[in-house]
């Protein structure tokens, strides 16, 4: 794919990327070529957003800088004007729906001529540039109010504003009262902390600040030496609030800026801190830390938003849509973004992986860790370990049927038990009721006191899809959510059969009464089926992360070696998967492997990431995105595990099993069916999920399976009659064919919306300007 493609695919980070723009002062024919920010501006080339041909002439150019202009929020917009040839471009008269705004457009420092465009209503609105006499451009702003949505659907409700605290703490400062039921505010606050000498960070009085002696200094990765005192900006957008840190401008703390006149303290790079868990929440809570020492003392702007911390909002379009508006925002009242990096951990993954998959351009660097590779595809695997502990405690006592703890692992695909069962204090049996029943409500449903039950229908229902409802919408007229959910010709301990680790009697009886849940997360008999159309939004959507554009970013997995819990490592090669399968490599994906993490790990990844993203933003090249982060990795952006016994990164992969179908061979401990793997230092198995121990590859990517008729010949074991004959009675269907695609699995259209309603459309190519008469 060469430049021109790149650019009416409609991600503009790769067009920055490939152009290698800085923010500072740049020649005015190289600004004519590249264009844009860092994910979200048009550049010139490629279709208007309404597909039409942008006529030959000498017409001026809009270029929207802070954002895509069908994706305005808040009333204003970064524009930048240029003129066609032989034409002063200070000439040009420019206007908004009729209403002169020349006046907001002037010769910048960077040698461009551009302006912040305010008062822009909600809804669509004509900006138009003209040679006075002569035909000009015109270019549509969408614009949208700052408390949301733009692309995620109606918002939740009830929504509780906490704006106003009557005890205010550095971390949780007064913001006043709310104005309006989407929590604005009237104006940020600050706030300010410095490093100490001492290396860590105290709050910081511009009234009365500490002695110069006694604040650390700091030289940024733009060579750019000053005390290191931090200003902290919190805010309401998009219904949650935020929090921007960044190092403040040496010679007055306080003062702010405008985009084009940021202070030198800012390298106009973005650190965004997405956070853990996965809850549904619809009260306000405070946003994730955004003192980071690594990004900050290198002159990185920090982000974090109540709405990207999956603990309180577990909802990826929403999430997407947040950092959609925040970048925006930050363009308009900082500058532009060079490039955006970005780490989190659990919850923190799925979002990375989601948001890159279905949005590239919004983020070109990830550091993840504790990886689930998406929202949806683990889901499957917390209601199979419910299933799975239920009929396990049901055949305890028995003594053809009861499952051992070496059974449990083979049927399960994890190094034990516990990993589904527990009862380690994080597996997924325990959890699974969270997801699925709507009843669980004091965390769940973030303590709402009117959820539902039988007696008490028109309450909050506390799922996962309801809080989701947006992408999924309704079932039938009880207002449900659809469910992807689906465990229809699920073999569940396949593998264990075919390799003799259980016998045909337990298959069979296994696949018997395993059964599923019903909407409201109850067991039932029968297996679980996926909502007619649920499976297809699902992949059609973007809601299970596809390969396609998760290929141009560049990731380091910091992966701790983790056997025991919900958060096993296996997760991360399910991204090694996909990408394998789209690309027939994986060299955008780094995974560092660790059971005792060294000491400096943050900081080496956080290096290693920026020192690759710069490599890439200065290769200009005509090479893709792609190729350019595959050539332009650090000499420490490759596959290691570290050897806490040497003190050393190794990079044998053998040694460290960083294959993409990694061995799960490990010494043991015990004896028959209390045999567990206990591997010794020097091993690193990787297990697997319930799906890909039930046959499914190790993509682990199908929300439904296609079915095959039931063939003898397919197991390499011997059944009798009777079993077969029950076997054929759990899949009168057939059993999961695994040769082919799953049910509606295809590569998701990116830059989806759901304001039109559940399902989602793709938004299209950027919106740029077209000839206006």
């Amino acid at each position: 794919m060469n430049l021109l493609n790149l650019q009416m695919h409609g991600t503009p980070a790769r067009r920055r990327l490939a152009c290698g723009l800085t923010v500072a002062a740049v020649a005015a024919a190289l600004l004519a070529a590249c264009g844009g920010s860092d994910g979200l501006s048009p550049g010139p080339a490629g279709p208007p957003g309404g597909g039409t041909t942008v006529t030959p002439g000498p017409i001026p150019e809009l270029r929207v800088l802070s954002g895509r202009a069908d994706l305005v929020s808040g009333g204003d917009a970064l524009v930048q004007l240029l003129a066609p040839a032989g034409v002063a471009v200070a000439s040009l008269q420019v206007d908004l729906d009729g209403k002169d705004v020349t006046a907001a457009f002037a010769l910048r420092a960077d040698g461009r001529y551009y302006g912040l465009i305010s008062g822009l209503k909600v809804g669509k609105n004509q900006l138009r540039a003209r040679v006075p006499g002569k035909d000009g451009a015109k270019i549509e702003l969408t614009n949208y109010p700052i408390g949301g949505p733009l692309i995620s659907g109606p918002q939740v409700k009830p929504w509780t504003c906490t704006t106003k605290v009557a005890s205010p703490t550095l971390t949780n400062p007064d913001l006043g009262d709310p104005v309006d039921d989407q929590c604005n505010i009237a104006a940020p606050v600050y706030r300010y902390q410095y490093r100490t000498l001492g290396g860590s960070f105290a709050t910081y009085d511009p009234n009365s600040p500490p002695a110069a002696a006694a604040i650390a200094s700091i030289t940024t990765d733009a060579g750019v030496t000053l005390p290191y005192i931090v200003r902290i900006e919190r805010g309401v957008i998009n219904r949650g609030k935020y929090d921007i840190a960044y190092l403040a401008s040496p010679s007055d703390p306080t003062k702010g800026w405008r985009p084009w006149e940021a202070s030198p303290s800012w390298n106009h790079k973005l650190f965004w801190k997405f956070g853990s868990g996965c809850e549904y929440g619809r009260t306000q809570v405070s946003p994730g830390s955004v003192m980071d020492d690594s990004a900050l003392r290198r002159g990185f702007m920090v982000a974090s938003s109540e709405m990207t911390n999956y603990g309180s909002h577990c909802n990826d379009v929403t999430s997407a849509e947040t950092v959609i508006m925040m970048k925006e925002y930050i363009a308009k009242r900082y500058g532009e973004i060079r490039f955006t990096m970005s780490d989190g951990g659990s919850g923190g993954a799925h979002q990375q992986n989601l948001h890159s998959a279905n949005y590239p351009g919004l983020i070109q660097g990830m550091l993840p860790t504790q990886t689930f590779q998406d929202t949806w595809t683990p889901g499957r695997e917390f209601a199979d370990c419910g299933l799975l502990k239920r009929f396990y405690t049901t055949q305890d006592g028995t003594s053809t049927t009861a499952f051992g703890v070496a059974e449990k692992t083979a049927v399960n695909g994890h190094r034990w038990n516990q990993v589904c069962e527990g009862p380690a204090s994080i597996n997924m049996a325990s959890r699974q009721p969270y997801y699925m029943d709507p009843t669980i409500g004091d965390q769940g449903c973030g303590g709402q006191t009117s959820t539902w039950s039988l007696t008490n229908l028109a309450g909050i229902r506390c799922t996962l899809q309801d809080f989701n409802i947006a992408i999924f919408g309704p079932r039938d007229a009880t207002g449900y959510a659809r469910s992807p959910q689906d465990n229809t010709g699920i073999q569940y301990g396949l593998n264990a059969l075919n390799g003799g680790r259980i016998t045909p009697e337990k298959f069979v009886t296994l696949n018997e009464q395993i059964g599923g849940y019903d909407i409201n997360g109850q067991w039932q008999a029968a297996r679980m089926k996926a909502d007619p159309g649920a499976v297809d939004i699902t992949h059609r959507s973007g809601r299970v992360a596809h390969a396609r554009y998760l290929g141009e970013v560049a990731i380091i997995d910091r992966r701790d070696f983790n056997i025991t819990e919900e958060h096993y490592d296996f997760r991360a090669w399910v991204i090694r998967n996909r990408l394998l399968k789209e690309f027939g490599d994986y060299g955008n994906q780094i995974i560092w492997r660790y059971k005792t993490a060294p000491a400096n790990l943050a900081d080496r990844a956080f290096e290693t990431m920026n020192q690759w993203l710069t490599n890439v933003e200065a290769d200009k090249t005509g090479k893709t995105l792609r190729q350019k982060v595959l050539g332009n990795k650090p000499t420490a952006a490759v596959d290691s595990c570290w050897r806490s016994d040497l003190g050393v990164w190794s990079t044998d992969t053998s040694y460290c099993n960083l294959g993409p179908s990694p061995s799960m061979a490990a010494s043991t401990t015990g004896t028959g069916s209390a045999t567990v793997a206990s591997p010794t230092l020097d091993e690193w198995p990787v297990y697997r999920d319930t799906r890909t121990a039930a046959g499914e590859p190790l993509t682990s990517d199908i929300m439904q399976c296609q079915l095959k008729p039931l063939v003898r010949s397919d197991y390499f074991v011997a059944f009798t009659d009777a079993q077969w004959n029950r076997l054929a009675a759990v899949f009168p269907g057939g059993v999961c064919d695994y040769g082919k695609p799953g049910v509606s699995q295809v590569a998701p259209e990116p830059w989806q919306t759901f304001k039109d309603g559940p399902g989602g459309k793709p938004l299209g190519p950027v919106p740029t300007s077209s000839r206006a008469s």
